[in-house]
């Protein structure tokens, strides 16, 4: 292969690129993870993490994927034959399911059209519905990667609170958290699923489970027969800093430097450095005479942005120009929107002349690939950036 000068573009919505300074962090030699110094590093990675999530409750760490995470969080707190109500709001919303049907679990979908978050209203009427407290649980995903679609889970806990219903809130947040505001206690969520390579900047590796008391009580004599994902196993030995088995030593080197940046920058200043990339891509998509998937006013993502593509063009061909003569990477439509859809990532460390070069490099990919549109997006993108200045950036 020939070399391709300057920086790759990865702007799918995760794994996001990898600061340097994590990098290096990561670097470092591996160490006994039954010695004193692992028990530090654990201590630290426990204590970092929680921070992020917004809670003193228990946080697990797994050797992972998010998938494994979403296992867990179905093991420890669900038996075959219980029911969950989940809603569709996109590509991973139903992967959740078929894996809670493979488990033996009922799980009942509220059917979405992929284009908006969760609605709290529709929830808590089914809820209301059941009168015998036959559902367990309600699984929502917060940020819906395959369409760019937020649920408000605030919204989803009052909805439950009003139908008086006893059922755990179980939330998907692999590619919102870090990204966008994640409250795990103030907005009484009993178990949170996460991943490390959206927001947290790290490479895919580990994953996480926040576990409120509700659910870990659930969990001492209930779920699934289960060994790797207890979270009891982890509990208690994670009390001294370590883990029931060997643990990704150099990615919790990783998470530490990873979470000690973001609160250097400040979790609200990353929330709103999100929202405005994201409104300054949805206002060059708009300019491009495309549309933005997520049609629901609020409902945005500032982790992506999903961009449906003219009739008859095909996003994966676009993707395929972008990579092929920009160096960029856009992420693929997913099932439903197969090759309908491309995704600008815009999270994890990226700053206005990141995201300025990526928008450029996807006007110039619509060019080249020969999709219809109007020209300027870029320069629209800009003119949003210049009229919305960051906090600490003089105007």
């Amino acid at each position: 292969m020939s070399h391709v000068s300057g920086r790759h573009f990865l702007q799918i919505p995760g794994p996001s690129p990898v600061p340097d300074r994590v990098l290096r962090a990561m670097s470092a030699q591996v160490i006994d993870h039954r010695g004193p110094e692992f028990a530090e590093l654990g201590l630290k990675a426990l204590s970092a993490v929680k921070t992020i999530f917004k809670t003193e409750q228990h946080v697990v760490i797994y050797p992972a994927s998010g998938t494994g995470a979403w296992e867990a969080a179905l093991a420890n707190v669900l038996q075959e034959g219980d029911r969950v109500l989940m809603y569709e709001t996109g590509h991973f919303a139903t992967l959740w399911k078929k894996m809670a049907e493979k488990l033996g679990v009922d799980a009942e979908f509220i059917g979405g059209d992929w284009r908006s978050g969760a609605d709290a209203n529709q929830i808590e009427q089914r809820l209301r519905g059941d009168a015998q407290h036959q559902i367990k649980a309600v699984c929502v995903v917060h940020n819906e990667t395959s369409t760019g679609s937020v649920s408000p889970i605030a919204d989803v806990r009052r909805a439950m609170d009003a139908a008086g219903h006893p059922a755990l809130l179980m939330v998907d947040t692999i590619s919102g958290l870090g990204s966008i505001d994640f409250r795990f206690d103030e907005w009484g969520v009993d178990v949170a699923v996460s991943g490390s390579q959206k927001g947290l900047m790290l490479p895919p590796g580990i994953s996480f489970n926040a576990v409120g008391h509700k659910a870990l009580e659930m969990s001492r004599t209930g779920g699934m027969r289960r060994s790797y994902w207890d979270w009891q196993d982890m509990v208690d030995i994670n009390a001294k800093g370590y883990f029931p088995y060997t643990p990704a030593t150099n990615m919790l080197y990783g998470l530490v430097d990873a979470v000690d940046m973001m609160l250097e920058e400040g979790l609200d200043t990353i929330f709103a450095r999100h929202q405005r990339h994201a409104a300054a891509t949805r206002a060059a998509v708009r300019a491009w005479d495309l549309e933005v998937l997520c049609n629901h006013q609020g409902h945005e993502s500032g982790v992506l942005t999903a961009v449906l593509m003219p009739a008859g063009q095909s996003a994966d061909h676009l993707r395929a120009e972008a990579l092929k003569h920009y160096n960029i990477s856009l992420g693929s439509g997913l099932s439903k929107v197969a090759d309908k859809v491309f995704r600008i990532g815009h999270l994890g460390d990226i700053n206005d002349l990141t995201l300025i070069g990526a928008l450029a490099g996807v006007e110039l990919a619509l060019e080249k690939a020969g999709v219809a549109h109007s020209k300027g997006g870029v320069g629209v993108a800009m003119q949003h950036l210049a009229d919305n200045v960051a906090p600490g950036i003089a105007a």
